[in-house]
């Protein structure tokens, strides 16, 4: 520890993000990127963009993209707030609705960057178990509560809830703000966003890094009633009024335009994703049901770290947590045809050397 750090610096534990390897020719299935690319629209946008007018400051409420985004669900503009990514969003989020206040609810298994948040802006976390299942009830959710948090699909697990359970919460928890996060909603779940108009203490959080394919642009957004909103422009505005730069507001805006090359995209995930489930399950492994761009799965014949270790070895990376109730699980990103069967491979090579 530094003598020059703060108490609250001092007791923090930051998020560990994916590795992001420098150097070798390594297989990424560790970071839920998706292996298809952006639109080539949003890439002629982004390049169109670059320009002299870089000299001058971006629309710091990103007008163009929010009024394209509110039409598509329905909402007006004062209904979308835009960050640099989702994670900036729901940090704001913490920050406006939760800070100094609790208990905040959420699964024990779940996004863990909701942790350091909570211990950022102390706000006191209440984790609730998931079921055997790895799925939340909503019984569990009931009662006073400062916010609930919710991950749908959740990560890393891939399960995903249906609509009728959020509606369940909304509905029985008036008094606390629910937060939706649907950073994988696009791969097989059902967003929240239809609710929105319906319940003001709703705010659904979602992202272009996966199923636009734009996680280096770093544009997230919120969806909530203008009450919600104005409370994150507050902090936004406090800290920097500009997180979204004009690149990313041009690639924001032709990415949300290219349904064609969205549907696409998000449909050949899918369709991988369910062949690699498959494969795996063959294997062996238990996978759970997922509706995201990655899989848990874990072998009862060999320890994750173990499996993790073999693959890294085959230059293929994919994501270990040490918690207690996952710590045989691996979270393997839905890659190309071809990066499966590479995984595949892999794996049936480690589990037939045991």
């Amino acid at each position: 520890m530094n003598r020059f750090w703060s108490p609250a610096v001092q007791q923090l534990q930051p998020y560990t993000p994916g590795e992001q390897p420098r150097g070798g020719a390594f297989l990424k299935l560790n970071t839920n990127e998706n292996p298809h690319g952006p639109s080539p629209l949003a890439l002629a946008a982004i390049r169109a963009a670059a320009d002299d007018g870089l000299r001058l400051y971006p629309d710091p409420a990103g007008a163009d993209i929010a009024q394209a985004i509110a039409a598509s669900f329905g909402l007006a503009p004062d209904h979308v707030f835009l960050g640099n990514g989702s994670d900036e969003v729901l940090a704001h989020a913490f920050h406006a609705f939760f800070a100094g206040r609790g208990p905040v609810l959420a699964p024990d298994v779940t996004y863990s960057f909701y942790r350091t948040f909570a211990a950022l802006y102390g706000a006191r976390l209440r984790e609730v178990a998931l079921d055997e299942g790895f799925d939340w009830r909503a019984e569990d959710y009931l009662g006073p509560a400062a916010g609930i948090v919710i991950a749908n699909p959740n990560a890393p697990t891939g399960i995903a809830a249906p609509l009728a359970r959020i509606r369940q919460i909304l509905a029985a928890n008036p008094g606390s703000l629910v937060i939706v996060d649907e950073a994988y909603v696009d791969f097989g779940a059902a967003s929240a966003a239809g609710l929105v108009a319906e319940f003001d203490n709703l705010l659904v959080v979602q992202t272009f890094s996966k199923s636009r394919s734009l996680a280096g642009l770093r544009v997230g957004f919120a969806l909530g009633q203008p009450q919600l909103i104005e409370g994150l422009r507050r902090i936004k505005d406090s800290f920097n009024s500009y997180p979204v730069g004009r690149l990313a507001l041009a690639g924001a805006l032709a990415s949300w335009q290219d349904r064609a090359w969205f549907d696409r995209t998000r449909a050949q995930v899918m369709t991988d994703r369910t062949r690699m489930a498959e494969a795996l399950a063959g294997q062996g492994f238990r996978v759970l049901p997922s509706a995201a761009n990655f899989l848990f799965a874990s072998h009862e014949g060999l320890p994750a770290e173990a499996l993790q270790a073999g693959l890294r070895a085959r230059g293929i990376l994919v994501r270990h947590f040490p918690a207690p109730r996952i710590r045989n699980g691996l979270r393997i990103s839905v890659g190309t045809a071809q990066d499966g069967d590479r995984l595949l491979q892999a794996t049936a090579e480690i589990l037939a050397r045991g």
